[in-house]
């Protein structure tokens, strides 16, 4: 999910971009640079990000004496994705990068002016950090810290990606028609969307509308409504991003759990403007007739629940 977050920013960001690799742990692609901190602002799961410097076999290392940084002390950090490479020493990987390098630039590995990176994963990828994303302010507005709270209810960094695999652009609109508390519209909010919020529980929007003054937004609309009606309420928006009630403690007014989730299937469909998506969370796979699944993620939770996040887009 981490590198179809970061693709689905690029695109959002910038217009004109070049997705040049994809591959474990990392996403190489070129755009303006300008559009680095617009990227970093929304991202919410990548560690860092940073000026690719190149990519090599494992074997063959000879490519490091090419590599050139800008003028400045440097440190070389090293990480294996997911513990690839086990056979290969980090170490004598960073000692013949750093040796390159050292011929140009002084090493000092407290407080440099700038740290290039080692990623050991598919190949040895190398790059100059330039942004390192600050995760640290999603944990302020994690359920426990809003006033108004429910113990179920998605991470905030968890729902700023569901918000980012739509690609819904800066300005959008995004609603949630199961807001619960507004996790989901408080990150579209902080993201620069039009945020919409809908229920079929009067509490939840009271609750909702209390989180946002908290954190000082504003919802673009909001109103107590069927998960069927929200097309008549709402008309067409840029993104749908929910996180449907489940478990046994679901309040549903009577209803099969299941057949308000076919309901909001068609729902998605008829609001949903021609090309954008919706990013549901349900704790199993579901499918549409008219939407394409353009991805599903699966969040192991603990033994009895995962989260499925899936990406279904309208056709143009």
């Amino acid at each position: 999910m981490c590198t179809a977050e970061a693709v689905k920013c690029i695109e959002a960001e910038a217009d004109d971009h070049q997705i040049e690799k994809i591959g474990p742990g990392y996403v190489i692609a070129s755009f303006d640079e300008d559009l680095l901190q617009p990227i970093a602002d929304r991202i919410s799961l990548t560690h860092r990000m940073g000026r690719h410097l190149g990519s090599f076999d494992v074997d063959d290392l000879s490519g490091f004496e090419d590599i050139e940084i800008p003028e400045g002390s440097f440190a070389v950090r090293c990480k294996r994705f997911e513990g690839m490479m086990k056979d290969i020493d980090s170490q004598d990987v960073i000692r013949k990068l750093g040796t390159s390098l050292s011929r140009k630039n002084d090493v000092k590995l407290k407080d440099p002016e700038q740290e290039v990176f080692i990623l050991m994963s598919d190949r040895i990828h190398v790059y100059l950090s330039e942004k390192v994303i600050d995760r640290n302010i999603l944990e302020t507005r994690k359920v426990g810290e809003r006033p108004y709270f429910s113990p179920i209810s998605l991470h905030p960094r968890f729902a700023r990606a569901a918000i980012n695999l739509t690609g819904v652009k800066k300005g959008g609109t995004v609603l949630d028609p199961f807001c619960g508390t507004g996790g989901i519209v408080i990150e579209a909010a902080f993201m620069g969307m039009k945020a919409i919020a809908s229920d079929f529980d009067p509490e939840m929007i009271a609750g909702t509308q209390e989180n946002m003054d908290f954190y000082d937004l504003e919802l673009h609309d909001f109103d107590v409504s069927d998960i069927s009606d929200i097309h008549d309420r709402f008309g067409e928006v840029d993104a749908i991003v929910c996180d449907p009630p489940y478990g046994r403690s679901t309040c549903t007014g009577g209803e099969d759990i299941e057949s308000i989730y076919a309901r909001a299937m068609t729902a998605f469909d008829d609001t949903l403007k021609p090309g954008s998506a919706v990013s549901v969370v349900l704790p199993h796979p579901i499918s549409s007739d008219t939407l394409q699944l353009e991805s599903m993620f699966i969040q192991r939770v603990h033994g009895s629940l995962s989260r499925h996040y899936h990406t279904f887009r309208k056709q143009l």
